[in-house]
């Protein structure tokens, strides 16, 4: 049986639950493959990665869990890999999918709160980065796509790291209104950071569960992972 490798991030403060919630991700992922076995690491978690990658074959497939194709994914991940020949798939928030499925989750959570789409307001709750723009770049692409494939009041982004903050960008908003934080895993960004701008701006509408963590982008993801070994 083939193997696929996910690769997030993780939380350099506090390695181990991190590594622990993306073994349990990974599970929930290798349920929903054809014939894959998905195994995970993190990066933050000190030779996690490289334990994994003894026990795995030079055919296994990697899975960036990141929402850019910035440093970690371009150079952080390559260099950990050494010399091993492990095909590095495309990361998570650069899937051509990806709008689509986020247009229609977020079409569910609407449908689900018995609200209309055409009145609520999104919030999406980004990264940034005050070093690169490529960051604020890919999310503000992804609010454009958003903005073609819905009919949502408006479509804000805000970010963690770079203005306008998610504060700014949920201001005024009401009741009828989301917020996705525009991240590939839960950690402390979205634990602590995103909710003390919400409150902030006294938002009162709901918060999801951040990308990676909504059931049609984990179905994507297997879909990815199985279709990558297809024909071999």
């Amino acid at each position: 049986m083939p193997y696929a490798l996910i690769v997030a991030h993780g939380q350099p403060s506090d390695p181990n639950p991190a590594e622990a919630a993306l073994a349990r991700y990974a599970a929930e992922v290798a349920g929903m493959c054809d014939d894959v076995t998905v195994t995970s690491a993190t990066l933050a978690a000190p030779g996690a990665l490289e334990a994994k990658l003894q026990d795995l074959p030079d055919d296994t497939v990697v899975f960036p869990l990141f929402m850019a194709k910035g440093w970690f994914v371009t150079s952080a991940l390559p260099k950990r890999l050494g010399a091993k020949p492990l095909r590095v798939l495309d990361p998570l928030g650069t899937e051509a999918i990806l709008p689509s499925l986020i247009a229609a989750a977020l079409g569910d959570a609407v449908t689900d709160l018995k609200w209309v789409s055409s009145t609520t307001d999104i919030v999406l709750a980004a990264h940034g980065s005050g070093r690169s723009r490529n960051p604020s770049k890919v999310a503000r692409d992804f609010a454009k796509k958003l903005e073609e494939l819905t009919d949502f009041h408006s479509i804000r982004v805000g970010f963690v790291e770079e203005p306008p903050s998610i504060a700014e960008a949920a201001q005024g908003t009401g009741a009828k209104a989301l917020c996705l934080p525009f991240f590939a895993c839960t950690g402390g960004h979205v634990l602590e950071d995103i909710p003390q701008e919400l409150d902030r701006a006294a938002f009162k509408g709901r918060v999801l569960p951040v990308v990676g963590e909504l059931p049609r982008v984990k179905r994507q993801i297997a879909n990815v992972l199985s279709q990558a070994f297809e024909g071999t």
